[in-house]
């Protein structure tokens, strides 16, 4: 694991707060969150953790940790309030000063362009629903590389397009809280775009650029070893990793999905060719496995998932299953042939508690150590896996789930902002400053 490189990862609206300061437009979350019913607690991002004032702290105890890389992201309505046109070097500038803070304290900034936070100026303008968009996030990728790309190499597009599509378009269960199939298929198809485009001003304007986009993968198996599980298992793979990973790779969309939906994107002739542009990287997050059946009564696949019983689950009921995180690094390896890949988030959450002024989250401990292994052994087995981020630096602000669940190597106190490492951040700390065994 010579040269692996060791991160932590955050997103801005989970940790930055100042939502109403310095020239910062309104995002689709600030609205979101003043939907009732929609977001814990009626919890907003609107202080957060108090990062946009607290960075130098925050940087202080990445340094301590001894992490070597930061991923985070930049506030798109922080930059350009309105998404396109006027924008604000306010917001500029508090990059400037983070990204400069970093390099002085020897952690190379990895900077993603996209964590969910759109301007709510574009939402009014459809959002990514309007092909438009492709064209206003190349604008935001200009004035992004314009700034940054002196300093910073290591650039992602997009985190989670699944989650911008699916979540927030199909299912509603984040920002905008749209429930529409057709609408979420063409977003979808936008946001991979608008990847591409990126992707052609970073290698523009940034020399020696590190280029990729961040896909969420999660292993799906059947809950029976009946044929109808079976396909149920290859479908929910289709909409919710083929999908994303396969027109960035220079495929079409899955067939076998569009048939079962009965509905494809709007596709344009030349998209397809702009969505798979040349990378440098695949950013994999992992988080579980999910277990599914067949459902022929479910919308818009028939298909359910199944809570399989005795397995050990996260404060997320998510399973905790490392082979799966060695067995999907192998087959994205083999299938897709990515000249790299970087681990940019796997985490959990437990139900944290302070004790005597400690956080003894030995369950955490237990998570990272067995996907740590799962991750080596995968890279030992030809996986190109170059580094790992761990998720999250912080505890923040868990979108629909508000401050409730805590996935943080540091405990936040919210009414305080005091930061507590947790045992799992003294784990960590020294498995970076010894180097993995």
């Amino acid at each position: 694991m010579n040269q692996f490189l060791w991160g932590v990862a955050t997103s801005s609206y989970q940790i930055e707060g100042a939502a109403n300061e310095d020239g910062r437009g309104q995002s689709i979350w600030d609205t979101f969150c003043k939907v009732p019913g929609k977001v814990a607690n009626f919890d907003n991002g609107d202080i957060a953790c108090d990062h946009y004032h607290r960075y130098k702290e925050d940087l202080d105890l990445m340094k301590w940790m001894g992490v070597k890389a930061y991923r985070f992201s930049v506030a798109w309505p922080r930059v350009i309030p309105n998404g396109f046109g006027k924008i604000n070097e306010m917001g500029l500038d508090f990059y400037d000063r983070l990204i400069d803070s970093l390099l002085e304290r020897e952690i190379v900034p990895w900077l993603t362009m996209y964590h969910w936070d759109l301007p709510e100026a574009l939402q009014l303008r459809g959002g990514w629903n309007n092909r438009e968009i492709v064209e206003w996030f190349g604008e935001y990728a200009e004035v992004l590389t314009s700034r940054f790309g002196d300093r910073v190499k290591n650039w992602m597009t997009l985190n989670e397009p699944l989650c911008s599509a699916w979540l927030g378009h199909l299912y509603g269960d984040m920002a905008p809280g749209i429930k529409d199939l057709q609408t979420a298929l063409n977003v979808s198809h936008n946001l991979l775009m608008s990847h591409g485009l990126a992707c052609q001003v970073i290698r523009s304007n940034v020399s020696e650029a590190n280029v990729g986009i961040v896909i969420n993968v999660t292993p799906a198996v059947p809950a029976t070893e009946s044929q109808e599980d079976s396909n149920a298992a290859q479908l929910v793979d289709g909409f919710d990793n083929r999908w994303f990973l396969d027109p960035v790779f220079g495929r079409t969309y899955p067939a076998d999905v569009i048939d079962a939906l009965g509905a494809s994107p709007e596709i344009h002739s030349g998209d397809m060719k702009l969505i798979a542009q040349d990378l440098d990287f695949l950013g994999v997050n992992f988080y579980f496995r999910q277990t599914v059946a067949a459902d022929q009564n479910s919308k818009p696949l028939p298909i359910k998932s199944v809570n399989r019983e005795n397995v050990q689950r996260t404060a997320m009921n998510w399973e905790v299953h490392p082979q799966a995180f060695e067995e999907i690094l192998l087959r994205i390896s083999k299938e897709y042939s990515p000249k790299a890949i970087y681990i940019t988030e796997n985490g959990s959450a437990w139900n944290d508690e302070v004790i005597n002024d400690e956080i003894i989250d030995d369950e955490r401990i237990d998570y990272l150590a067995r996907h740590l292994d799962a991750m080596k052994s995968a890279k030992s087995q030809g996986a190109p896996i170059l580094g790992y981020f761990a998720w999250s630096f912080l505890d923040n602000f868990e979108w629909a789930y508000g401050y409730e669940k805590r996935f943080g190597l540091i405990y936040v106190d919210y009414k305080t902002q005091i930061r507590t490492p947790k045992k799992s951040a003294f784990y960590y700390r020294q498995l970076l400053l010894n180097g993995p065994a």
